[in-house]
């Protein structure tokens, strides 16, 4: 068997820091708890409104029937809301001293000098940290907390929050329309293009506690972005929950690329809805990689409602000991000529488990579509497992889905040909394991590609004894 010991080091994110509390909910989730919320945030009516709703709705709704099971999930052992900081800082200085000391050990001043047109960090509920280039700024565009857009822009909140993902979607997505804090609020003007990318960073870092940003993001006609998001935590003995929405709206000709690298720890369960409306012409592309978390379930989803419109998903998820990674893609197909490409690569290990759930429809008015599905897995041992879940479907006579799946171990052949050339059995299997996540990781920027394999090569270093 190969030698897989690069596949699982250290998690390098596991540090600790004791920033003052200023103000929490506590345990547990009521009308109580939503008011409460809603007034430390000074919000408007309708969106007190909005989150009353919703917490019915998530009382009501019933746990997903498909995935892992989640029926551990205890909803008032979690704390909903912790406060850590007076104000959103410009400046970091400016930032509490224990927050301050997290952000610069992930290295995230120095990102935002080198490789950033704009950056947002948030640490347990709220935003600490924001700030964008002049130039960025004096081109119109809108990038704030989605708590701060509430105040600033509340035309543009009203219009489109909660129309791409509504709170009866899902129990999570209730969750979140009841108790959400922080995110990222993005409207880039008509035909802006931004060379460089807006990025956010989300840190859990107390145990059984919740993290639920609110993310918005509208693409105006002509217009081009590329949004990064990336995700850590310490590892406690005992759960927290995340529990995200995202809601992109791309017009007419515009183009959106969001990447996530989620490297949670461990005890992180990530129940995640990302969702994107695309009209005439647009284009969005979902970059999605999931490394950590103890329960996953994130399928990026595109509905293509204008003629011309196109929708992608690449994604990668590495299942190891104690992972449960369920993951994939939805392709809503409305409009006349629509195409949309799904291409998903899984690693499961040390018995873990990393399945690929998706749903391709073509709509009856989505005349000329097309869609091409790739899932392909890599088992590293016999612990593991993977399965595929497709569900395709055609409801007109002039579309079609191509679909192509595979499940492979590593290649004995290859092995002996790479050993044979010099190379340690450990170097030659993480070289065929760099080569199975390629299609992924040469779609990240530069600065982002080098870290997400220096995170595989660390995550996968015990896999195989």
């Amino acid at each position: 068997m190969a030698d897989t010991k690069f596949l699982d080091n250290d998690y390098k994110y596991d540090f600790k820091t004791k920033a003052k509390v200023l103000f929490t909910t506590g345990k547990g989730i009521d009308e109580k708890v939503v008011r409460e919320i809603s007034k430390a945030k000074n919000e408007p009516e309708w969106m007190l409104e909005y989150r009353l709703k919703a917490l019915k709705a998530f009382e009501k709704m019933d746990m997903p029937s498909f995935g892992p099971d989640l029926s551990f999930i205890d909803f008032p052992s979690y704390t909903y809301f912790t406060r850590v900081a007076q104000a959103e800082e410009q400046n970091w200085d400016e930032v509490p001293e224990a927050v301050k000391s997290t952000f610069q050990r992930l290295g995230i001043p120095e990102q935002e000098q080198k490789y950033l047109s704009g950056v947002t960090t948030q640490y347990e509920s709220e935003v600490v940290y924001h700030n964008m280039l002049d130039e960025v700024e004096k081109k119109g565009v809108i990038f704030l907390s989605t708590d701060m857009a509430l105040q600033s822009c509340p035309e543009l909140m009203k219009k489109y929050f909660g129309t791409v993902v509504p709170y009866m979607d899902n129990k999570f997505a209730a969750l979140n329309g009841a108790v959400w804090s922080g995110g990222s609020f993005i409207y880039v003007p008509k035909g802006v293009h931004l060379e460089k990318p807006l990025q956010s960073y989300f840190r859990i870092n107390n145990e059984k506690t919740g993290q639920f940003e609110r993310t918005l993001i509208i693409v105006d006609e002509g217009a081009d972005i590329n949004y990064v998001e990336g995700c850590t935590a310490p590892i406690y003995s005992k759960e927290s929950l995340h529990a995200a929405v995202v809601e992109i709206v791309v017009l007419k000709g515009a183009r959106c690329r969001y990447t996530t690298v989620q490297n949670w720890s461990t005890n992180i369960v990530n129940m995640v809805t990302q969702r994107a409306l695309v009209m005439d012409d647009g284009l969005m592309e979902w970059v999605d990689g999931n490394i950590g978390s103890f329960r996953n379930m994130k399928y990026p989803a595109c509905i293509l409602k204008g003629d011309g419109a196109k929708g992608s998903v690449i994604s990668i998820a590495v299942g190891g000991k104690n992972q449960f990674q369920d993951n994939g893609a939805r392709m809503i197909h409305i409009g006349k000529n629509t195409s949309s490409t799904i291409i998903s690569k899984s690693i499961c290990k040390n018995g873990g488990v990393a399945n690929y759930r998706g749903t391709v429809r073509m709509m009856k008015g989505a005349e000329n579509a097309h869609s091409h599905v790739e899932c392909d897995t890599l088992i590293l041992d016999d612990l593991s497992r993977s399965d595929t879940y497709p569900k395709n479907e055609i409801l007109n006579g002039t579309s079609y889905i191509e679909h192509e799946a595979s499940v492979s171990k590593i290649n004995e052949e290859q092995l002996f040909y790479l050993e044979s050339r010099g190379l340690s059995e450990e170097d030659a299997t993480q070289m065929i394991v760099m080569g199975f996540i390629e299609p992924f990781s040469k779609e990240l920027p530069m600065e982002y590609a080098v870290e997400l394999n220096q995170l595989i090569k660390l995550d996968m270093s015990d896999s195989i004894g």
